[in-house]
Protein backbone atom coordinates (compact mmCIF):
# COMPACT_ATOMS: atom_id res chain seq x y z
CA UNK A 1 0.00 0.00 0.00
CA UNK A 2 1.29 3.64 -0.88
CA UNK A 3 1.10 7.01 1.16
CA UNK A 4 0.61 9.24 -1.08
CA UNK A 5 0.72 13.35 0.06
CA UNK A 6 1.43 15.29 -2.99
CA UNK A 7 -0.88 15.68 -6.04
CA UNK A 8 2.28 14.76 -8.16
CA UNK A 9 2.74 11.48 -6.59
CA UNK A 10 -1.35 10.89 -7.22
CA UNK A 11 -1.00 11.30 -10.72
CA UNK A 12 1.72 9.47 -11.02
CA UNK A 13 0.69 6.01 -9.20
CA UNK A 14 -2.52 6.48 -11.09
CA UNK A 15 -1.08 6.35 -14.42
CA UNK A 16 1.61 3.88 -13.88
CA UNK A 17 -1.35 1.36 -12.05
CA UNK A 18 -3.77 1.94 -15.19
CA UNK A 19 -0.35 0.83 -17.42
CA UNK A 20 -0.07 -2.46 -15.14
CA UNK A 21 -3.51 -3.49 -15.39
CA UNK A 22 -3.56 -2.94 -18.98
CA UNK A 23 0.05 -5.06 -19.14
CA UNK A 24 -1.06 -7.81 -17.14
CA UNK A 25 -4.15 -8.58 -19.39
CA UNK A 26 -2.26 -8.52 -22.23
CA UNK A 27 0.65 -10.59 -20.91
CA UNK A 28 -1.91 -12.88 -19.61
CA UNK A 29 -3.34 -13.44 -22.71
CA UNK A 30 -6.76 -13.05 -21.96
CA UNK A 31 -9.63 -11.71 -23.90
CA UNK A 32 -8.83 -8.36 -24.23
CA UNK A 33 -11.86 -5.56 -24.76
CA UNK A 34 -11.05 -1.87 -23.73
CA UNK A 35 -14.25 -0.84 -24.51
CA UNK A 36 -16.51 -3.77 -22.56
CA UNK A 37 -13.98 -3.56 -19.60
CA UNK A 38 -14.20 -7.63 -19.34
CA UNK A 39 -10.67 -7.47 -17.26
CA UNK A 40 -11.63 -5.05 -14.21
CA UNK A 41 -9.52 -2.00 -14.36
CA UNK A 42 -12.11 0.45 -12.38
CA UNK A 43 -10.90 2.94 -9.58
CA UNK A 44 -12.99 3.30 -6.47
CA UNK A 45 -12.58 6.02 -4.22
CA UNK A 46 -13.67 6.41 -0.54
CA UNK A 47 -13.28 9.99 0.31
CA UNK A 48 -12.92 10.38 4.24
CA UNK A 49 -11.94 12.70 6.94
CA UNK A 50 -9.65 10.21 8.49
CA UNK A 51 -10.35 8.54 11.88
CA UNK A 52 -11.15 5.50 10.14
CA UNK A 53 -14.11 2.84 11.93
CA UNK A 54 -16.17 0.52 11.26
CA UNK A 55 -18.03 2.02 8.94
CA UNK A 56 -15.51 3.30 6.73
CA UNK A 57 -14.90 -0.12 6.71
CA UNK A 58 -17.77 -1.42 4.81
CA UNK A 59 -17.18 1.10 2.29
CA UNK A 60 -13.27 -0.08 1.87
CA UNK A 61 -14.66 -3.41 1.76
CA UNK A 62 -17.64 -2.53 -1.28
CA UNK A 63 -14.94 -0.85 -3.07
CA UNK A 64 -12.85 -3.91 -2.95
CA UNK A 65 -15.17 -5.99 -4.31
CA UNK A 66 -16.14 -4.20 -7.44
CA UNK A 67 -12.76 -2.12 -8.69
CA UNK A 68 -8.82 -3.53 -9.12
CA UNK A 69 -7.92 -0.25 -7.54
CA UNK A 70 -8.95 1.61 -4.39
CA UNK A 71 -7.85 4.29 -2.93
CA UNK A 72 -8.88 6.37 0.15
CA UNK A 73 -8.54 9.99 0.65
CA UNK A 74 -7.83 11.34 4.10
CA UNK A 75 -8.73 14.94 3.88
CA UNK A 76 -9.42 17.18 7.35
CA UNK A 77 -11.43 19.85 5.00
CA UNK A 78 -11.15 22.91 6.54
CA UNK A 79 -13.73 24.56 4.34
CA UNK A 80 -16.82 22.36 5.31
CA UNK A 81 -16.16 23.74 8.97
CA UNK A 82 -17.32 26.87 10.63
CA UNK A 83 -15.42 29.12 12.64
CA UNK A 84 -16.97 27.73 15.45
CA UNK A 85 -16.73 24.17 14.76
CA UNK A 86 -14.66 21.69 16.13
CA UNK A 87 -11.86 21.87 13.55
CA UNK A 88 -8.40 22.17 15.35
CA UNK A 89 -9.54 19.25 17.30
CA UNK A 90 -11.11 16.87 14.73
CA UNK A 91 -9.24 14.05 15.24
CA UNK A 92 -6.66 13.12 13.21
CA UNK A 93 -5.22 9.63 13.24
CA UNK A 94 -3.16 9.04 10.13
CA UNK A 95 -0.55 6.53 11.58
CA UNK A 96 -3.55 4.49 12.87
CA UNK A 97 -5.71 5.05 10.08
CA UNK A 98 -2.29 3.40 7.81
CA UNK A 99 -2.91 0.13 9.38
CA UNK A 100 -6.57 0.08 8.85
CA UNK A 101 -6.20 0.25 5.45
CA UNK A 102 -3.54 -1.79 4.77
CA UNK A 103 -5.22 -4.54 6.79
CA UNK A 104 -8.61 -4.32 4.77
CA UNK A 105 -6.89 -4.29 1.47
CA UNK A 106 -6.69 -0.75 0.24
CA UNK A 107 -4.03 0.11 -2.73
CA UNK A 108 -3.02 3.63 -1.55
CA UNK A 109 -4.17 6.70 0.61
CA UNK A 110 -4.38 10.11 -0.66
CA UNK A 111 -3.45 12.38 2.57
CA UNK A 112 -2.74 15.85 1.24
CA UNK A 113 -2.55 18.82 3.26
CA UNK A 114 -4.58 21.74 3.06
CA UNK A 115 -1.92 24.06 1.29
CA UNK A 116 -1.47 21.00 -1.57
CA UNK A 117 -5.27 21.11 -2.18
CA UNK A 118 -5.13 24.37 -2.81
CA UNK A 119 -7.09 25.84 0.17
CA UNK A 120 -6.52 27.91 3.06
CA UNK A 121 -6.88 26.55 6.98
CA UNK A 122 -10.62 28.97 6.48
CA UNK A 123 -14.17 28.42 6.35
CA UNK A 124 -15.77 28.53 2.96
CA UNK A 125 -17.26 31.74 3.75
CA UNK A 126 -13.63 33.22 4.27
CA UNK A 127 -12.20 31.38 1.77
CA UNK A 128 -11.19 32.86 -1.83
CA UNK A 129 -10.95 29.38 -3.65
CA UNK A 130 -13.51 28.72 -6.50
CA UNK A 131 -15.88 27.26 -5.17
CA UNK A 132 -19.00 24.14 -5.85
CA UNK A 133 -22.36 25.39 -4.50
CA UNK A 134 -25.26 22.62 -4.80
CA UNK A 135 -28.87 23.98 -4.91
CA UNK A 136 -29.79 26.33 -2.63
CA UNK A 137 -33.13 24.24 -1.44
CA UNK A 138 -30.81 21.10 -0.68
CA UNK A 139 -28.23 22.83 1.50
CA UNK A 140 -30.35 25.59 3.18
CA UNK A 141 -32.20 23.10 5.37
CA UNK A 142 -31.92 20.02 7.72
CA UNK A 143 -27.88 20.42 8.71
CA UNK A 144 -27.79 23.20 6.29
CA UNK A 145 -29.45 25.53 8.93
CA UNK A 146 -26.84 25.63 11.72
CA UNK A 147 -23.77 24.70 9.59
CA UNK A 148 -23.58 27.34 7.05
CA UNK A 149 -21.69 27.17 4.17
CA UNK A 150 -20.46 23.16 5.20
CA UNK A 151 -22.05 21.67 2.10
CA UNK A 152 -20.78 23.85 -0.23
CA UNK A 153 -17.17 23.03 1.57
CA UNK A 154 -18.01 19.12 1.17
CA UNK A 155 -19.28 19.71 -2.39
CA UNK A 156 -15.57 21.86 -3.16
CA UNK A 157 -13.59 19.70 -2.17
CA UNK A 158 -15.71 16.50 -3.21
CA UNK A 159 -15.18 17.96 -6.97
CA UNK A 160 -11.57 18.11 -6.50
CA UNK A 161 -10.98 14.80 -5.52
CA UNK A 162 -13.60 13.51 -8.35
CA UNK A 163 -11.02 15.53 -10.83
CA UNK A 164 -7.69 14.49 -9.10
CA UNK A 165 -8.66 10.82 -8.91
CA UNK A 166 -11.00 10.17 -11.69
CA UNK A 167 -12.80 7.23 -10.18
CA UNK A 168 -14.80 5.25 -12.16
CA UNK A 169 -17.17 4.96 -8.50
CA UNK A 170 -17.12 7.08 -5.25
CA UNK A 171 -18.30 5.24 -2.08
CA UNK A 172 -20.48 7.56 0.98
CA UNK A 173 -22.59 6.19 3.51
CA UNK A 174 -26.39 6.38 4.08
CA UNK A 175 -26.20 7.78 7.56
CA UNK A 176 -24.62 11.25 6.06
CA UNK A 177 -28.31 11.19 4.04
CA UNK A 178 -28.13 14.98 3.34
CA UNK A 179 -24.64 15.06 1.90
CA UNK A 180 -25.15 11.90 -0.05
CA UNK A 181 -28.47 13.33 -1.72
CA UNK A 182 -26.23 16.66 -2.84
CA UNK A 183 -23.07 15.04 -4.06
CA UNK A 184 -25.76 12.54 -6.93
CA UNK A 185 -26.84 15.62 -7.30
CA UNK A 186 -23.57 17.37 -8.29
CA UNK A 187 -22.70 14.43 -10.18
CA UNK A 188 -25.61 14.32 -12.10
CA UNK A 189 -25.69 18.30 -12.68
CA UNK A 190 -22.13 18.45 -13.54
CA UNK A 191 -22.53 15.81 -16.01
CA UNK A 192 -19.15 13.90 -13.50
CA UNK A 193 -18.61 10.34 -15.09
CA UNK A 194 -18.24 8.84 -11.41
CA UNK A 195 -20.78 6.40 -9.99
CA UNK A 196 -22.09 7.05 -6.79
CA UNK A 197 -22.48 4.19 -4.42
CA UNK A 198 -24.46 4.24 -1.05
CA UNK A 199 -23.87 1.89 1.40
CA UNK A 200 -26.01 1.18 4.27
CA UNK A 201 -25.32 2.90 8.06
CA UNK A 202 -22.90 0.63 10.13
CA UNK A 203 -23.96 0.67 13.96
CA UNK A 204 -23.11 -0.12 17.14
CA UNK A 205 -24.50 -3.35 19.15
CA UNK A 206 -26.47 -0.36 20.66
CA UNK A 207 -28.01 1.00 17.34
CA UNK A 208 -25.79 4.21 17.88
CA UNK A 209 -24.29 5.16 14.07
CA UNK A 210 -20.34 4.61 13.93
CA UNK A 211 -19.20 8.03 13.39
CA UNK A 212 -15.58 9.72 13.88
CA UNK A 213 -17.17 12.36 16.62
CA UNK A 214 -18.68 9.35 18.60
CA UNK A 215 -14.91 9.25 20.50
CA UNK A 216 -15.73 12.24 22.25
CA UNK A 217 -18.59 10.65 23.77
CA UNK A 218 -17.90 8.43 27.37
CA UNK A 219 -19.43 5.27 27.73
CA UNK A 220 -23.05 6.36 29.22
CA UNK A 221 -23.20 8.96 26.27
CA UNK A 222 -23.00 6.75 24.23
CA UNK A 223 -25.76 4.20 25.78
CA UNK A 224 -27.80 7.93 25.55
CA UNK A 225 -26.68 8.51 21.78
CA UNK A 226 -28.75 5.27 21.01
CA UNK A 227 -31.79 6.89 21.91
CA UNK A 228 -32.12 8.64 18.65
CA UNK A 229 -31.93 5.31 16.34
CA UNK A 230 -34.87 3.87 19.11
CA UNK A 231 -36.72 6.66 18.37
CA UNK A 232 -36.04 6.28 14.53
CA UNK A 233 -37.22 2.85 15.06
CA UNK A 234 -40.47 3.40 16.51
CA UNK A 235 -41.69 5.86 14.29
CA UNK A 236 -40.49 3.13 11.10
CA UNK A 237 -42.67 0.88 13.49
CA UNK A 238 -45.45 3.59 13.34
CA UNK A 239 -45.23 3.70 9.51
CA UNK A 240 -45.79 0.03 8.96
CA UNK A 241 -48.29 -0.02 10.97
CA UNK A 242 -50.16 2.86 8.36
CA UNK A 243 -49.06 6.13 9.80
CA UNK A 244 -48.12 7.85 6.55
CA UNK A 245 -48.26 12.08 8.39
CA UNK A 246 -45.35 13.68 8.83
CA UNK A 247 -46.22 15.55 12.26
CA UNK A 248 -47.06 12.02 13.57
CA UNK A 249 -44.11 10.36 12.48
CA UNK A 250 -42.11 12.93 13.87
CA UNK A 251 -43.92 13.18 17.32
CA UNK A 252 -42.75 9.24 17.97
CA UNK A 253 -39.60 10.26 17.68
CA UNK A 254 -39.68 12.94 19.70
CA UNK A 255 -41.42 11.42 22.41
CA UNK A 256 -38.84 8.25 22.37
CA UNK A 257 -36.01 10.94 22.41
CA UNK A 258 -37.43 12.71 25.35
CA UNK A 259 -36.83 10.04 27.94
CA UNK A 260 -33.28 11.17 27.56
CA UNK A 261 -32.95 14.41 29.28
CA UNK A 262 -29.08 15.27 28.00
CA UNK A 263 -30.11 15.25 24.55
CA UNK A 264 -31.08 18.23 22.70
CA UNK A 265 -32.27 17.92 19.44
CA UNK A 266 -31.78 20.63 16.62
CA UNK A 267 -34.31 18.93 14.07
CA UNK A 268 -36.47 15.75 13.28
CA UNK A 269 -37.77 16.40 9.70
CA UNK A 270 -39.30 13.95 7.51
CA UNK A 271 -38.23 14.84 4.14
CA UNK A 272 -37.54 13.01 -0.23
CA UNK A 273 -34.85 11.74 -0.01
CA UNK A 274 -33.38 12.69 -3.45
CA UNK A 275 -34.39 16.60 -3.44
CA UNK A 276 -34.36 16.92 0.64
CA UNK A 277 -38.05 18.66 0.09
CA UNK A 278 -40.20 18.65 3.17
CA UNK A 279 -43.23 16.27 2.80
CA UNK A 280 -46.38 16.72 4.80
CA UNK A 281 -46.92 12.79 4.06
CA UNK A 282 -44.98 9.60 2.89
CA UNK A 283 -47.15 9.16 -0.87
CA UNK A 284 -43.70 7.00 -2.12
CA UNK A 285 -40.61 7.26 0.27
CA UNK A 286 -39.36 9.67 2.89
CA UNK A 287 -36.44 10.04 4.96
CA UNK A 288 -36.83 10.80 8.53
CA UNK A 289 -33.85 12.53 10.18
CA UNK A 290 -32.66 13.60 12.71
CA UNK A 291 -30.01 15.82 14.21
CA UNK A 292 -29.18 16.28 18.60
CA UNK A 293 -26.73 17.56 20.75
CA UNK A 294 -25.07 15.14 23.44
CA UNK A 295 -22.70 18.10 25.53
CA UNK A 296 -20.70 19.35 22.91
CA UNK A 297 -20.96 16.33 20.58
CA UNK A 298 -23.18 17.10 16.97
CA UNK A 299 -24.84 13.35 16.14
CA UNK A 300 -27.09 13.14 13.11
CA UNK A 301 -28.66 9.37 11.50
CA UNK A 302 -31.93 8.81 9.15
CA UNK A 303 -33.81 6.22 8.35
CA UNK A 304 -35.37 5.64 4.69
CA UNK A 305 -39.41 4.96 5.31
CA UNK A 306 -40.80 3.35 1.71
CA UNK A 307 -44.70 3.00 0.89
CA UNK A 308 -44.31 0.39 -1.42
CA UNK A 309 -45.04 -3.22 -2.26
CA UNK A 310 -41.69 -5.55 -1.24
CA UNK A 311 -39.28 -6.30 -3.76
CA UNK A 312 -37.38 -9.31 -4.54
CA UNK A 313 -33.69 -9.66 -6.17
CA UNK A 314 -32.44 -12.13 -7.65
CA UNK A 315 -28.68 -12.81 -8.48
CA UNK A 316 -26.75 -15.35 -9.73
CA UNK A 317 -24.29 -16.57 -12.45
CA UNK A 318 -25.54 -17.49 -16.18
CA UNK A 319 -27.82 -20.54 -16.27
CA UNK A 320 -28.49 -20.83 -12.71
CA UNK A 321 -31.93 -20.88 -13.60
CA UNK A 322 -32.69 -17.20 -12.72
CA UNK A 323 -35.03 -16.57 -14.65
CA UNK A 324 -37.09 -19.62 -14.06
CA UNK A 325 -37.19 -19.05 -10.50
CA UNK A 326 -38.38 -15.50 -10.28
CA UNK A 327 -41.10 -16.61 -12.81
CA UNK A 328 -41.65 -19.05 -10.33
CA UNK A 329 -41.40 -17.37 -7.19
CA UNK A 330 -43.57 -13.98 -8.88
CA UNK A 331 -46.47 -16.46 -10.17
CA UNK A 332 -46.70 -17.81 -6.34
CA UNK A 333 -46.69 -14.46 -4.52
CA UNK A 334 -48.72 -12.41 -6.94
CA UNK A 335 -45.75 -9.95 -7.48
CA UNK A 336 -44.90 -8.68 -11.19
CA UNK A 337 -41.85 -10.60 -12.71
CA UNK A 338 -39.32 -8.07 -13.89
CA UNK A 339 -37.24 -9.99 -16.69
CA UNK A 340 -33.91 -7.49 -16.82
CA UNK A 341 -32.17 -10.19 -18.60
CA UNK A 342 -34.92 -9.91 -21.78
CA UNK A 343 -34.44 -6.23 -21.76
CA UNK A 344 -30.44 -6.62 -22.33
CA UNK A 345 -31.32 -9.72 -25.22
CA UNK A 346 -33.70 -7.06 -26.72
CA UNK A 347 -31.14 -4.40 -27.20
CA UNK A 348 -28.32 -7.03 -27.65
CA UNK A 349 -30.83 -8.60 -31.04
CA UNK A 350 -31.64 -4.62 -31.90
CA UNK A 351 -27.98 -3.94 -32.24
CA UNK A 352 -27.73 -7.43 -34.40
CA UNK A 353 -30.48 -5.98 -36.90
CA UNK A 354 -28.97 -2.85 -37.09
CA UNK A 355 -25.58 -4.24 -38.25
CA UNK A 356 -23.22 -2.58 -35.63
CA UNK A 357 -20.29 -4.03 -34.01
CA UNK A 358 -20.52 -5.07 -30.18
CA UNK A 359 -17.47 -2.63 -29.46
CA UNK A 360 -19.04 0.66 -31.25
CA UNK A 361 -20.06 1.70 -28.10
CA UNK A 362 -20.99 5.08 -29.32
CA UNK A 363 -23.68 3.83 -32.23
CA UNK A 364 -25.33 1.23 -29.18
CA UNK A 365 -25.30 4.22 -26.64
CA UNK A 366 -27.26 6.18 -29.02
CA UNK A 367 -29.50 2.98 -30.19
CA UNK A 368 -30.20 1.98 -26.31
CA UNK A 369 -31.72 5.60 -25.62
CA UNK A 370 -33.94 5.80 -28.51
CA UNK A 371 -35.05 2.52 -28.49
CA UNK A 372 -38.23 1.94 -26.82
CA UNK A 373 -38.46 -1.29 -24.71
CA UNK A 374 -42.05 -2.45 -23.35
CA UNK A 375 -42.79 -5.67 -21.26
CA UNK A 376 -46.43 -7.23 -21.20
CA UNK A 377 -47.48 -10.16 -19.25
CA UNK A 378 -48.25 -13.85 -20.95
CA UNK A 379 -50.26 -16.08 -19.86
CA UNK A 380 -47.42 -18.83 -20.70
CA UNK A 381 -45.35 -19.37 -17.42
CA UNK A 382 -42.60 -20.28 -19.29
CA UNK A 383 -42.51 -17.25 -20.90
CA UNK A 384 -44.25 -15.25 -18.65
CA UNK A 385 -43.34 -11.88 -20.28
CA UNK A 386 -43.63 -10.78 -23.54
CA UNK A 387 -40.99 -8.46 -24.86
CA UNK A 388 -40.83 -5.78 -27.57
CA UNK A 389 -38.46 -3.40 -28.87
CA UNK A 390 -39.67 -0.60 -30.76
CA UNK A 391 -42.68 -2.36 -32.02
CA UNK A 392 -41.63 -5.72 -32.96
CA UNK A 393 -42.04 -8.77 -30.46
CA UNK A 394 -39.02 -9.80 -30.21
CA UNK A 395 -39.71 -12.69 -27.14
CA UNK A 396 -38.58 -15.18 -29.30
CA UNK A 397 -36.10 -13.95 -31.26
CA UNK A 398 -33.70 -12.68 -28.14
CA UNK A 399 -32.88 -16.37 -27.08
CA UNK A 400 -30.49 -17.61 -29.84
CA UNK A 401 -27.78 -18.53 -29.42
CA UNK A 402 -26.32 -15.37 -31.57
CA UNK A 403 -27.85 -13.18 -28.67
CA UNK A 404 -26.68 -15.28 -25.90
CA UNK A 405 -23.34 -15.32 -26.71
CA UNK A 406 -23.10 -11.51 -27.06
CA UNK A 407 -25.68 -10.32 -24.73
CA UNK A 408 -22.84 -10.24 -21.77
CA UNK A 409 -20.42 -8.04 -23.58
CA UNK A 410 -23.71 -5.56 -24.69
CA UNK A 411 -24.66 -5.68 -20.76
CA UNK A 412 -21.13 -4.89 -19.82
CA UNK A 413 -21.53 -0.69 -21.96
CA UNK A 414 -21.82 1.52 -19.28
CA UNK A 415 -24.22 3.82 -21.53
CA UNK A 416 -26.57 0.22 -22.03
CA UNK A 417 -26.82 -0.29 -18.40
CA UNK A 418 -27.46 3.39 -17.07
CA UNK A 419 -30.02 3.61 -19.53
CA UNK A 420 -31.86 0.43 -18.67
CA UNK A 421 -31.25 0.75 -15.41
CA UNK A 422 -32.89 4.02 -14.80
CA UNK A 423 -35.65 2.58 -16.57
CA UNK A 424 -35.96 -0.81 -14.22
CA UNK A 425 -35.71 1.67 -11.35
CA UNK A 426 -38.35 3.62 -12.33
CA UNK A 427 -40.61 0.29 -12.81
CA UNK A 428 -39.62 -0.86 -9.01
CA UNK A 429 -40.90 2.69 -7.29
CA UNK A 430 -44.24 0.95 -6.69
CA UNK A 431 -42.16 -2.69 -5.66
CA UNK A 432 -44.46 -5.54 -6.11
CA UNK A 433 -41.80 -6.87 -7.96
CA UNK A 434 -39.24 -9.77 -8.84
CA UNK A 435 -36.25 -9.15 -10.49
CA UNK A 436 -33.73 -11.30 -11.66
CA UNK A 437 -30.12 -10.73 -13.25
CA UNK A 438 -26.43 -9.94 -12.48
CA UNK A 439 -26.60 -6.90 -10.43
CA UNK A 440 -29.94 -6.60 -9.10
CA UNK A 441 -29.24 -6.29 -5.80
CA UNK A 442 -26.18 -4.77 -5.91
CA UNK A 443 -26.75 -1.87 -7.82
CA UNK A 444 -30.27 -1.68 -9.21
CA UNK A 445 -32.32 -2.28 -6.35
CA UNK A 446 -29.76 -2.03 -3.20
CA UNK A 447 -32.74 -1.15 -0.87
CA UNK A 448 -34.87 -4.62 -2.11
CA UNK A 449 -36.52 -5.92 0.96
CA UNK A 450 -35.16 -9.97 -0.35
CA UNK A 451 -31.98 -10.29 -1.87
CA UNK A 452 -30.88 -13.82 -3.33
CA UNK A 453 -27.69 -15.00 -4.76
CA UNK A 454 -28.76 -18.38 -7.22
CA UNK A 455 -26.14 -20.40 -8.02
CA UNK A 456 -25.18 -23.93 -9.45
CA UNK A 457 -21.69 -25.65 -10.34
CA UNK A 458 -20.50 -24.93 -14.15
CA UNK A 459 -21.00 -28.69 -14.46
CA UNK A 460 -25.17 -28.52 -13.76
CA UNK A 461 -25.61 -25.30 -15.67
CA UNK A 462 -24.01 -26.69 -18.47
CA UNK A 463 -25.70 -29.64 -18.92
CA UNK A 464 -29.35 -27.57 -18.34
CA UNK A 465 -27.98 -25.38 -20.96
CA UNK A 466 -27.84 -28.30 -23.60
CA UNK A 467 -31.16 -29.75 -22.30
CA UNK A 468 -32.70 -26.35 -23.16
CA UNK A 469 -31.12 -26.09 -26.51
CA UNK A 470 -32.29 -29.93 -27.47
CA UNK A 471 -35.63 -28.48 -25.99
CA UNK A 472 -35.68 -25.53 -28.23
CA UNK A 473 -34.76 -27.81 -31.27
CA UNK A 474 -31.43 -25.94 -31.86
CA UNK A 475 -28.48 -28.07 -33.20
CA UNK A 476 -26.34 -29.53 -30.34
CA UNK A 477 -23.47 -28.53 -28.54
CA UNK A 478 -21.05 -30.61 -26.48
CA UNK A 479 -21.48 -30.41 -23.04
CA UNK A 480 -17.63 -29.47 -22.74
CA UNK A 481 -18.06 -26.83 -25.07
CA UNK A 482 -20.83 -25.47 -22.84
CA UNK A 483 -19.35 -25.90 -19.47
CA UNK A 484 -16.10 -23.17 -21.43
CA UNK A 485 -18.58 -21.07 -22.84
CA UNK A 486 -20.39 -20.67 -19.04
CA UNK A 487 -16.96 -20.50 -17.04
CA UNK A 488 -15.76 -17.91 -19.64
CA UNK A 489 -19.33 -15.97 -19.24
CA UNK A 490 -18.43 -16.32 -15.61
CA UNK A 491 -15.47 -14.76 -15.54
CA UNK A 492 -16.54 -11.63 -18.16
CA UNK A 493 -19.17 -10.86 -15.47
CA UNK A 494 -17.63 -10.97 -12.37
CA UNK A 495 -14.45 -9.28 -13.72
CA UNK A 496 -16.03 -6.43 -15.86
CA UNK A 497 -16.14 -2.56 -15.58
CA UNK A 498 -19.41 -1.61 -15.12
CA UNK A 499 -21.98 -3.40 -12.62
CA UNK A 500 -19.77 -6.45 -12.12
CA UNK A 501 -21.50 -9.78 -10.62
CA UNK A 502 -21.24 -10.23 -7.20
CA UNK A 503 -23.44 -11.60 -4.03
CA UNK A 504 -25.10 -8.87 -1.91
CA UNK A 505 -23.44 -8.52 1.55
CA UNK A 506 -26.82 -9.05 2.83
CA UNK A 507 -28.18 -11.47 0.03
CA UNK A 508 -28.37 -15.20 0.80
CA UNK A 509 -27.00 -17.98 -1.34
CA UNK A 510 -29.05 -20.81 -2.65
CA UNK A 511 -27.52 -23.81 -3.95
CA UNK A 512 -29.32 -25.23 -6.58
CA UNK A 513 -27.67 -28.66 -7.47
CA UNK A 514 -29.80 -31.38 -6.91
CA UNK A 515 -33.11 -29.49 -6.77
CA UNK A 516 -35.47 -28.52 -9.09
CA UNK A 517 -37.27 -25.43 -9.49
CA UNK A 518 -40.15 -26.20 -7.37
CA UNK A 519 -37.83 -26.94 -4.04
CA UNK A 520 -35.66 -23.67 -5.22
CA UNK A 521 -39.14 -21.64 -5.55
CA UNK A 522 -39.84 -22.80 -1.99
CA UNK A 523 -36.91 -22.09 -0.17
CA UNK A 524 -37.16 -18.70 -1.50
CA UNK A 525 -40.62 -18.22 -0.81
CA UNK A 526 -40.05 -19.11 2.99
CA UNK A 527 -37.39 -16.92 3.38
CA UNK A 528 -39.40 -14.06 1.88
CA UNK A 529 -42.30 -14.85 4.32
CA UNK A 530 -39.85 -15.23 7.22
CA UNK A 531 -38.17 -12.13 6.04
CA UNK A 532 -41.73 -9.77 5.58
CA UNK A 533 -43.21 -11.04 9.46
CA UNK A 534 -39.97 -10.01 11.12
CA UNK A 535 -40.52 -6.45 12.67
Amino acid sequence: MRLLTTVAALRCYLTKRCSENKLIAVTEDLKLDEMTGWYQTAVGLVPTMGNLHQGHLSLIQRARQENSTVIVSIFVNPLQFAPNEDYQRYPRTLEQDQQFCEQAGVDAIFAPTPEEMAVPHKSIQESKVTQVIPPSAMITGLCGRSRQGHFQGVATIVTKLFNLVQPDRAYFGEKDGQQLAIIKRLVADLNLPVEIVACPTVREASGLAFSSRNQYLTATAKEQAAVLYRGLRRAEAAFIAGDRNSNKLIAVVQQEVAIVSTILVEYIELVEPTTLMSLEKVEEEGMLAIAARLGSTRLIDNIILRDRQPIIAIDGPAGAGKSTVARQVAANLSLVYLDTGAMYRAVTWLVLQKGIAINDECAIAELTNQCKIELTPNQDLQSSVRVWIDGTDVTQAIRTIEVTSLVSAIAAQSAVRQALVKQQQNWGKKGGLVAEGRDIGTHVFPDAEVKIFLTASVSERARRRQEDFTKQGQSEVSLEQLKHDIAERDWKDSTRKVSPLQKAADAIEVQTDGLDVSEVTAQIVNYYQQRLSQP
